[in-house]
């Protein structure tokens, strides 16, 4: 009995490891890509996309720095002069013990100076929201760089995913070939046809395998550039899964528009400088040095000294130039405003190609599945006769070959339909990332 369960539990225990094993084998070789994963790992490879974080931290620093305005500014200077003349008394006065002074030609100062902003008018806050500002901009700009990235998946992907399809084809291709060719046998064995038939079908065979190897070689090309992109192990055991076609929308949402209303914000900040350069600015100040003479007039020791209150400066200079520098901006603006029209009209002219493209391809395929019908209807009548020794090989492999480009052109078709769909979303900004 004991020795039955340990046999009947260490077959159980190989079972299990057997299953353990082929698990992640069974797993490697179902393994899938979608369209949607292949632009999720080519963002997150393509060497561009460390900007991000560049582009973030540069405006953390910038606006930190601008922050640190509001701290107090410390100074230090130092100064040793000789002038030609002082200060000099021409008179006495008749009092002991009471001389008038006599300053050094020779003059020394050392002094420091703390400076405390208390109003500026707005400058370090416009600073602030110009960084962030500049920021929105240089992130939009990589996004567009992105949506270059995204076309060029999409090319590689469909590129694959076409060549799938007519491996597939090919193999159907091959089966009524193959078909063909033990029909032609049996009639060769039964002296009802020559053997140049088999020879004939067997090189339409070889010419099958020869596009088999052309269309492997065209895969492995694609998959590989794909791979690159996506920085992953991608090989003909990889599955490339055939998208549903995308909800079709209208409206625009590229980042080039974004890009644009973040530039005219850096015209309207500007513009906020302009103001806050003719505000007066007030602050706290004090200064502390070592000098000779130092603030008593009386004395030409050297003396400690310190001096403090209030500071208040308004600059008018810029009164100048005002008018014409807010007509500096608005021309700036303007110019966003034709650039933004510009864009949308030729992205507007490619959204038409598109949906005229898809258009197109829609109407194909109709046409495509009533041409496969045909074909393969004529092929089938073909096949009953060269079993029956009514069709030689040479006709019976022209039907084969029209039934097979015709379903050849459906699968392009079909694949041009899918590309032209992805590539109108890409061209609308309509591409989710998650």
């Amino acid at each position: 009995m004991y020795r039955a369960n340990k046999t009947k539990w260490f077959k159980c225990l190989i079972t299990v490891m057997v299953a353990s094993a082929y698990i992640p084998f069974a797993k490697a070789q179902s393994a899938t890509l979608t369209i949607q994963e292949c632009y999720q790992l080519a963002r997150k490879n393509y060497p561009l996309i460390k900007q991000h974080d560049l582009i973030t931290k540069t405006r953390e620093y910038t606006v930190s720095n601008a922050s640190k305005g509001y701290l107090p500014a410390f100074s230090f200077n130092g100064q040793a002069s000789y002038q030609s003349a002082v200060t000099t008394f021409p008179f006495t006065i008749p009092i002991k013990g009471f001389t008038l002074p006599q300053y050094s030609k020779d003059q020394y100062k050392i002094d420091g100076e703390v400076d405390q902003v208390i109003y500026d008018g707005g400058v370090i806050k416009n600073q602030k929201q110009t960084a962030e500002a500049n920021e929105a901009i240089q992130q939009q700009s990589l996004e567009v760089e992105m949506y270059a990235l995204y076309d060029r998946v999409n090319q590689l992907f469909f590129g694959a995913l076409l060549i799938d399809a007519q491996l597939k084809q090919n193999d159907l291709l091959k089966l009524d070939v193959q078909n063909g060719i033990e029909k032609a046998k049996a009639l060769v064995a039964n002296g009802t046809a020559f053997r140049s038939s088999v020879d004939e079908l067997e090189a339409q065979q070889l010419q099958t395998d020869q596009s088999r190897i052309e269309l492997m070689a065209a895969k492995k090309a694609y998959l590989d550039m794909l791979a690159i992109f996506i920085n992953q192990q991608v090989d003909e055991n990889t599955a490339l899964e055939k998208p549903a076609a995308p909800m079709m929308k209208d409206s625009i949402s590229r980042p080039e528009l974004l890009s644009y209303e973040y530039q005219k914000k850096t015209y309207d900040l500007q513009n906020d400088l302009l103001k806050s350069q003719l505000m007066p600015k007030l602050g706290l100040f004090v200064q502390g040095g070592y000098a000779r003479p130092g603030l008593d007039p009386l004395s030409n020791n050297f003396q400690w000294y310190y001096i403090g209150g209030l500071k208040l400066s308004w600059n008018f200079a810029s009164l100048y130039t005002l008018k014409n520098q807010r007509r500096i901006l608005d021309i700036g603006k303007q110019t966003l405003d034709i650039q933004k029209e510009t864009f949308l009209f030729n992205t507007t002219l490619t959204q038409k190609q598109q949906n005229a493209d898809i258009t197109k391809y829609q109407q194909l395929m109709k046409t495509d599945d009533q041409i496969i019908a045909i074909r393969e209807s004529v092929k089938n009548a073909a096949s009953a006769q060269l079993e029956n020794g009514v069709l030689s090989a040479h006709d019976y492999i022209t039907q084969v070959n029209a039934e097979d480009q015709a379903r050849q052109n459906r699968i392009l078709h079909e694949m041009q339909l899918l590309q032209e769909q992805y590539s109108y979303q890409n061209t609308i900004g309509n591409i989710k990332i998650q």
